[in-house]
């Protein structure tokens, strides 16, 4: 019976362990991104209602006044009415139509006032065919 040759030299030993290195460069990497970008996604507080200089009011305007409920008045010659939304483009029309033709219609709304509840009333004007629509501000350095 021939004899069995055994195999000579050295017999590799399975690797039964995980190289930890390469996996601690990617989560450092990773680290370092996280720490960069993440202050540049946190939202930042936007005063819109203050502004250094304010152009000059016209004498001859209406107001729209959005209050913190939601609610619409329009005022204009002293007059001040409450207003739904779907009748403020024409009422605003109405008024126009007696004024001169560069007469604005200026929103002056709360600064706590949700930005969608401004954002419709100006819609409802501008629909209306309104052609001068502001928004008041707040002068003050």
């Amino acid at each position: 019976m021939p004899a069995m040759a055994s195999r000579s030299g050295t017999r590799r030993r399975s690797m039964n362990e995980i190289n930890m290195v390469p996996f601690i460069d990617v989560m450092l990497v990773l680290l370092i991104i996280f720490m960069v970008t993440a202050p540049m996604l946190t939202p930042s507080s936007v005063n819109v209602p203050s502004v250094g200089k304010g152009a000059k009011v016209p004498k001859t305007r209406a107001d729209v006044i959005v209050d913190k409920d939601g609610s619409i008045r329009f005022k204009a010659d002293g007059n001040e009415r409450t207003v739904p939304l779907q009748n403020l483009g024409a009422t605003a029309k109405n008024w126009l139509k007696d004024q001169p033709e560069d007469t604005p219609v200026l929103i002056s709304a709360d600064k706590n006032v949700s930005y969608d509840a401004v954002m419709k009333a100006m819609s409802a004007l501008q629909q209306a065919g309104v052609a001068r629509v502001a928004l008041a501000v707040k002068s003050g350095g």
